[in-house]
């Protein structure tokens, strides 16, 4: 492939050129929304107690979206992270270099997901907004981390996040207005 050409990913020509994704799998594509529902599902048996409890106690700021809003939301939100996930996994990775490029990817995802539950037991599950917002800021650097190291693996579908990336950006904003008027 010559410097100007670019491949069906849109990659870049620095960009390992046998990073092809493997075929279809349906199997594969199912485990990686089961994880990411799985990690939903924590976050929610953690959340959803307190939504008419606790939560519903603090004072919110005017931006604050209706209770209803974040399930469909995050519904959307934890599928196109599995789709994500499995495109990061399905790709092959058959030299050295690629391998370490998937297996970055892979990590910066785990990260981030990690953190995405973490976020919830600690926000609803210790009552600890200030150190959710802590928790929410390295979430987002963690998706932009994931982005960045799944944008050599699966090229233009890393920006598939960015609606994630954006949802985190309001939550951090609407953690952080929280913690101000509940300080």
């Amino acid at each position: 492939m010559s410097a100007t050409q670019s491949s069906p990913r849109g990659s870049l020509p620095s960009e390992p050129p046998a990073m092809r994704p493997r075929p279809f799998a349906p199997l594969a594509l199912v485990l990686c929304l089961a994880l990411c529902f799985a990690a939903a599902g924590i976050g929610g048996a953690v959340t959803t107690p307190e939504i008419d409890g606790w939560y519903r106690t603090l004072a919110k700021p005017s931006f604050s979206p209706p209770d209803w809003v974040f399930g469909p939301v995050w519904t959307v939100l934890y599928a196109i992270m599995g789709v994500v996930l499995w495109q990061i996994w399905r790709t092959r990775a058959p030299t050295p270099d690629s391998q370490a490029a998937r297996s970055r990817a892979l990590l910066a995802f785990i990260v981030q997901l990690m953190l995405n539950v973490s976020w919830s037991l600690v926000f609803f599950g210790l009552h600890a907004p200030t150190a959710a917002l802590v928790v929410i800021v390295l979430l987002w650097a963690a998706i932009v981390w994931t982005i960045l190291a799944a944008r050599p693996v699966i090229g233009g579908f890393a920006y598939a996040l960015l609606p994630y990336l954006a949802w985190v950006s309001f939550a951090t904003a609407l953690n952080a207005a929280i913690v101000m008027l509940n300080g």
